[in-house]
């Protein structure tokens, strides 16, 4: 799957649609007869940390949070392993220009603290 966040969504849409696809792609599972916990625990996501720091961190802090709830109180997993939310983070290559080379390494800098500071 490519990365959405440098398509134009903002980061909103861009959670939204990761809990949208991890809970279509639990829902189809369970359906077929598969424990949710069997599951759940191998799913992750692939999102993107953009420039806007404090965003960020509170986009990674409430995918985790949203993602927790999602699978208990929804599905009903039980498994804390379960209730992760499993996560990559790329940092932004539209924000990074060949124009100011040592200014892209501040902002990926930042890009990748945000992420830690989320809970990458």
């Amino acid at each position: 799957m490519r990365n959405q966040r440098e398509t134009g969504i903002s980061a909103a849409q861009e959670i939204g649609f990761a809990l949208y696809i991890g809970a279509a792609t639990l829902k189809a599972a369970v359906s077929r007869g598969v424990a949710v916990d069997m599951v759940a625990p191998r799913i992750t996501f692939f999102l993107n940390s953009f420039d806007d720091f404090l965003e960020e961190i509170a986009k990674f802090r409430a995918a985790r949070r949203m993602g927790a709830r999602l699978l208990r109180e929804r599905f009903g997993a039980g498994d804390p392993r379960s209730w992760a939310f499993r996560f990559h983070v790329q940092t932004s290559g539209v924000s990074l220009t060949a124009q100011q080379p040592l200014v892209n390494i501040i902002r990926a800098t930042l890009h990748a603290l945000a992420a830690v500071l989320g809970g990458a």
